[in-house]
């Protein structure tokens, strides 16, 4: 990617922070948020995470509408779900609503969270297989070596962006694509299938577990990688009631994620454990690893950064660049900000760069 192209990228998102009026055709400038959800709105949700959150904490009382859960969540199922217009909203990492704006399905994302220290707290470290766990201990040590890929999904951009924070380019590694679901990527290592992979989650203290004593080591990536959204088909943004309700679902999501924040023991054991099957340990693991997520009111600076993403997977991939500000809707910018109280924990009390 140039830095002709990049700049070419983020000049309306500059222009848009600082103020220039008509810099950006925004689509929705002019049109508020619907304030009132009509009896009988149902939204149909796919995020198991936070109506677990919901449940534990008594705030699922609070929703003045019917919401049909769906056990959905991640780009792939959320966009096949969408097209079938079967799902309203779904929670998603960074990944999917630059993919399905490639194939002609027009999302927005309505919500965004951090975490509070991502790179003290990153979703994904770098698994080594145990033959090359002396040999690889920095990004730079990725050259020449094969590395599990999934295009479209949130570890796949990754690899791209370790690549270039490496200085390395495409040609100097050997990407293996695989789907990162399940134990994919650790048994691919384990077995020498591949030399390098991003493991996120439970998998990630499985995998040293399993395989440290036979030289499996993790590396570091040091980069942000926690981006999580709420994303919604423009057609059901276009609908107001739909659109009132969204705006009302984002508000208890913000509320739900400081509940996550300050209940760490009722989480691990009424989500982790009672609705995921994992054992305590393994519960409270996660909950370490994620750290506390927080709520930015302003979103210049992750759209900047999602413009980024995009031009470095539109070159990877020969679709055409665009700029972020066409998957965000910002009416919805200050609603999940807003509906936290001075001093909560999810409140973001300083601006990250990464």
């Amino acid at each position: 990617m140039t830095k002709t192209l990049l700049r070419h990228l983020l000049a309306p998102v500059l222009a848009t922070s600082f103020g220039l009026a008509g810099a950006v055709p925004l689509a929705y400038a002019a049109d508020p948020l619907p304030d009132e959800v009509p009896e009988g709105t149902v939204l149909r949700i796919g995020d198991p995470l936070i109506q677990k959150a919901l449940e534990l904490s008594g705030l699922i009382d609070e929703l003045s509408f019917t919401v049909e859960w769906a056990n959905i969540s991640g780009g792939p199922q959320s966009s096949e779900a969408f097209r079938a217009n079967a799902l309203d909203i779904s929670s998603v990492a960074e990944i999917p609503s630059i993919h399905a704006t490639w194939t002609n399905l027009p999302v927005r994302n309505i919500a965004y969270r951090e975490r509070e220290d991502p790179l003290a707290h990153p979703i994904y470290r770098f698994g080594i297989t145990p033959e090359l766990g002396s040999e690889i201990d920095s990004l730079e040590d990725f050259k020449g070596r094969r590395i599990a890929y999934s295009p479209g999904q949130a570890q796949g951009a990754l690899v791209l962006r370790v690549l270039e924070a490496a200085g390395l380019e495409q040609d100097d590694v050997t990407l293996v694509e695989l789907p990162s679901t399940g134990d994919v990527y650790p048994v691919a290592l384990a077995s020498g299938q591949v030399d390098i992979a991003p493991l996120g989650s439970v998998y990630i203290p499985r995998y040293i577990a399993q395989y440290g004593d036979d030289g499996a080591r993790l590396v570091d990536h040091g980069l942000r990688d926690d981006p999580n959204h709420l994303w919604a088909p423009q057609a059901v943004l276009d609908d107001p009631a739909k659109a009132a309700a969204a705006a009302e679902y984002v508000r208890l999501w913000a509320r739900a994620t400081e509940w996550i924040n300050d209940h760490p023991e009722e989480f691990i054991q009424g989500y982790y454990v009672k609705d995921q099957n994992l054992s305590y340990e393994d519960g409270k693991a996660a909950v370490e690893q994620t750290g506390r997520y927080v709520i930015p009111s302003n979103w210049d600076e992750v759209v900047a950064r999602h413009t980024h993403t995009i031009a470095l997977l539109a070159e990877a991939t020969g679709n055409e660049p665009f700029s972020a500000e066409q998957i965000f809707d910002r009416r919805f910018e200050k609603v999940a900000a807003e509906a936290l109280t001075e001093g909560s924990s999810a409140v973001k009390q300083e601006e990250l760069s990464q």
